[in-house]
């Protein structure tokens, strides 16, 4: 059953990094390095996760690749957390590159022209194809890092929650969801695994809480609270979508939903607080049928 409800989305900062090393493994650790502890804008600096493996054809060196995208809610606040992450997690990480994978405008962010410090006067920059790299002196060679970053806005906080019989057949089709989702473009799952457990609402008794529990879809409160959870479920897995296009959050939710409509998920809705966070409202029957494929 898809419940007839909406996830409630909002506006975002985006950034594309395009993590580059001498070998697939090596650019998987600096992308997933990078993207640790960035599952959410409520107690994160950013929103962040690996999108996609890139082939050497497709990266700026020629080298295998991982994009990660990152979102915050300023350009400010991307700009230091990924400035932050690419100097922490990618530099240190042996023979990794970073570059910009947005176009650059006016709405850009400074990356390796901060870093470029780190190399105490003996780095160098270079440019090629109007676009400027900075070369920072290192203990196996140098750190390559383009200097200005494109960023765009983006939509963050889609969001599918699946309602099973019990915990290990809803994680099975939360599981299915997720691997179907992960080959749609412009998208990322930013928590573990891209599942949620202890999915949130806004607010909390403790008024130094920002978010608290969605205690309206926890099965050991049924009875105790006002419960969303139809009769039978026992367990629920929340996926949520950040996206650089709104379509792309959509068509990555009708996906979602589709691949993990399995046997004993016996219900699929979304998080939503009455249409007062965020403007994007993602209607899940709407999508299945925008989205039919």
């Amino acid at each position: 059953m898809i419940v007839d409800t909406f996830a409630e989305a909002f506006p975002m900062t985006a950034a594309r990094a395009v993590i580059t090393a001498s070998t697939p493994a090596w650019a998987e650790i600096a992308a997933r390095t990078m993207s640790g502890y960035a599952t959410s804008v409520i107690g994160c600096d950013a929103e962040a996760s690996i999108e996609r493996v890139m082939a050497p054809e497709e990266t700026p060196d020629g080298r295998p690749g991982v994009s990660v995208l990152l979102f915050a809610f300023s350009r400010d606040a991307l700009e230091k957390a990924l400035s932050n992450r690419v100097g922490q997690c990618v530099m240190t990480c042996p023979t990794s590159a970073c570059y910009n994978g947005l176009p650059v405008g006016e709405k850009s962010i400074g990356v390796g022209g901060r870093l470029r410090y780190f190399g105490d006067g003996w780095q160098i920059s270079k440019r090629l194809a109007g676009r400027r790299y900075w070369r920072v002196p290192v203990m196996d060679g140098e750190f390559t890092c383009e200097e200005t970053f494109g960023t765009t806005k983006g939509v963050a906080g889609g969001n599918i929650i699946l309602l099973g019989v019990d915990g290990p057949t809803t994680l099975r089709a939360t599981e299915a969801a997720v691997i179907a989702m992960r080959a749609c473009p412009d998208v990322i799952l930013p928590f573990p695994g891209g599942i949620a457990r202890s999915g949130s609402k806004v607010g909390s008794k403790y008024k130094a809480l920002r978010a608290s529990t969605n205690t309206a879809f926890a099965p050991s409160l049924k009875g105790l609270v006002a419960s969303d959870l139809p009769p039978g479920v026992d367990a629920g897995y929340e996926i949520v979508i950040d996206g650089l296009t709104l379509e792309a959050v959509e068509r990555a939710t009708a996906v979602g939903i589709r691949a993990g409509s399995l046997s004993g998920v016996l219900a699929i809705t979304a998080g939503n607080y009455g249409g007062k966070l965020g403007p994007f409202h993602i209607r899940l029957r709407d999508v299945i049928e925008r989205y039919p494929s």
